[in-house]
């Protein structure tokens, strides 16, 4: 993502680790989890994700115990996320009672008696990082998470695959897949309009003259994996599915609702398909549900974890 990153996008960052961690497809991150475990190299796990955020995934492989010896670099174009990354991690240390020293490069090393881990957050665009790092860089594990959907991928795609080491693992998670539903309904035929232009932005984003993402990119990956020589050895859903339990939505994720909703807003504003009162009625209307705990969200998101095939000499 690019431009500024404004406190409300680390919040709605924050908000959705929970959801998250409850959408990511279970047979994936086992399929993962297990293949990380049968590795046959006793040499620290290189792992490298790309957009990554505030370091909730990294927060995650690490309760999870999916890095045990690493070396994680994280990056992301925002220095905004990437100063709430170290200093969460900081926070989640403490929190474990777990040394995590910095060294004089900036490097952070959490160690624990079953994790020895170092750490390196950058901020950097993806395509600057990746001409910087040239083909002979390795890696063991390459992470997107929540991101390919935000870049173009018959550009990066190939790019970032060319940088894994033989037998290295890519694992992309929460890929958008054409689907945003928000149930109860206002009125039917406006509902579709709106997701369909919605989901239209998404297919003619451009990021500094680049396109940028798609509203299909969970189905098109398949294809696109296929043709950059990878296979794809676990997929599955990973769908986000927000709702009010008798206590209402979980930890934040009334925030998370209203930013989706606002978030929409801004991107179909003055869109001259719809009408702008009727459109500003709608926004308020989604709003109000969330508020009387009602409003229901459904995002349709792919996982995909599988390798670059060997090439016969």
């Amino acid at each position: 993502m690019s431009g500024p990153a404004a406190p409300d996008f680390i919040r709605y960052l924050a908000a959705k680790k929970g959801l998250d961690d409850r959408s990511l497809n279970r047979q994936v991150w086992d399929t993962l989890a297990q293949a990380l475990r049968d590795r046959p190299d006793s040499a620290p796990l290189r792992v490298l994700e790309v957009g990554c955020g505030i370091g909730t995934m990294l927060e995650r492989l690490l309760d999870r115990g999916l890095l045990t010896r690493a070396a994680y670099t994280g990056i992301d174009v925002a220095p905004e996320f990437i100063r709430v990354a170290a200093q969460r991690l900081h926070g989640y240390a403490a929190a474990r009672q777990a040394p995590l020293t910095v060294d004089a490069g900036g490097a952070m090393h959490f160690a624990t008696p079953a994790q020895d881990v170092r750490i390196v957050f950058a901020a950097a665009d993806l395509f600057d990082f990746l001409d910087r790092q040239p083909g002979k860089s390795a890696w063991d594990l390459l992470v997107a998470h929540a991101v390919l959907d935000l870049i173009d991928l018959p550009t990066a795609l190939p790019q970032l695959l060319s940088r894994l080491a033989p037998g290295g693992l890519f694992y992309f998670s929460l890929n958008f897949d054409g689907a945003t539903i928000l149930e109860p309904p206002i009125d039917p035929a406006l509902d579709a309009l709106i997701a369909a232009l919605y989901h239209r932005t998404m297919d003619t984003r451009r990021d500094r003259g680049r396109p940028a993402g798609s509203s299909r990119t969970g189905r098109q990956l398949f294809g696109r994996l296929q043709a950059a020589g990878a296979r794809v050895i676990a997929a599955g859903s990973s769908d986000w599915v927000v709702f009010p339990g008798p206590d209402g939505y979980p930890g934040d994720e009334a925030f998370f609702l209203h930013f989706i909703i606002d978030t929409i807003g801004q991107a179909l504003e003055g869109h001259p398909e719809l009408d702008r009162s009727r459109f500003q009625s709608w926004i308020d209307q989604r709003h109000r549900q969330i508020e009387a705990r009602e409003l229901i969200y459904i995002a349709h998101q792919l996982d995909f974890l599988g390798y670059i095939e060997e090439k016969e000499m």
